[in-house]
């Protein structure tokens, strides 16, 4: 048993939910319920890599998602690119839902961020869409989520808004879960095409095992997420968060008498 509304019954929502939404797919119907959640994580991901091309100097030409929910980020690289930027670019694609989940539930620790970071949220996922995006199935339900954000930004009570940006940020740190034997594999099925997962592209331009590079992205990821949830959800903030009475409304304090 926890105290209503305490730090360990929002951690204990948000780990539950988390885990709800990965075992989705062993229950009957659970693969349709959760599709719309896989979209969003190959969305963190793939953006990360186009993202990270960018910000290496590179060129970021489309986003595919696909229907089985893989996805393709495709970038012009210069062919006299280092090592390092085309190791960069793979490792993108991993953190990317880490790091925006971490993003999302620092955001969650400041009520006046609560809805300009939905709104942004939505945005950024419709401005991807038309910029990036093309492949059907990342036009059939990535609007539809940004939309939902929109919906949540614009008309839903405070609470839910709070609990949706930490819950879409333990969702990106739980997607590695999902991913974990493609971290762990050299190569993978893409699309019906053989290529080198992200750690294997990795190895392939730093040497070290593409194993090794797995350990330390999930580790970079566990601290992100961790440090973010350990940030947003510390009892001072969480009672600065109560609402305050209105400033016309007198309140009494009685203390006990002096024995």
């Amino acid at each position: 048993m926890v105290e209503p509304g305490s730090q360990a019954e929002q951690v204990g929502r948000l780990i539950l939910a988390g885990f709800i939404v990965i075992a989705l797919p062993s229950l009957p119907l659970g693969t349709y319920l959760i599709y719309p959640f896989a979209i969003l994580t190959t969305w963190f991901h793939e953006m990360g890599h186009g993202l990270s091309a960018l910000i290496m100097g590179q060129r970021f030409d489309q986003l595919m998602i696909f229907a089985d929910g893989s996805g393709v980020a495709q970038s012009a690289v210069a062919h006299d690119a280092s090592p390092f930027v085309h190791a960069a670019i793979a490792a993108g694609g991993p953190l990317a839902p880490s790091l925006f989940g971490a993003a999302l539930i620092l955001a969650s620790a400041h009520q006046r961020l609560w809805r300009p970071t939905l709104w942004v949220s939505a945005i950024l996922i419709f401005a991807s869409v038309i910029i990036y995006v093309r492949s059907a199935v990342g036009y059939a339900v990535l609007p539809l989520i940004a939309a939902g954000l929109a919906v949540i930004a614009w008309k839903a009570p405070d609470g839910v808004a709070r609990f949706t940006l930490q819950f879409l940020g333990i969702l990106g740190a739980m997607s590695m879960l999902r991913d974990w034997n493609y971290l762990f594999s050299e190569s993978a099925m893409i699309d019906g095409r053989e290529m080198l997962s992200d750690t294997g592209q990795i190895e392939a331009s730093l040497f070290l095992p593409h194993w090794l590079w797995a350990i330390l992205l999930i580790a970079v990821s566990a601290v992100l997420v961790g440090a973010s949830l350990k940030y947003a959800l510390a009892e001072k903030r969480r009672i600065r968060l109560q609402p305050k009475p209105p400033a016309n409304v007198l309140q009494f304090r009685r203390t006990p008498r002096d024995k």
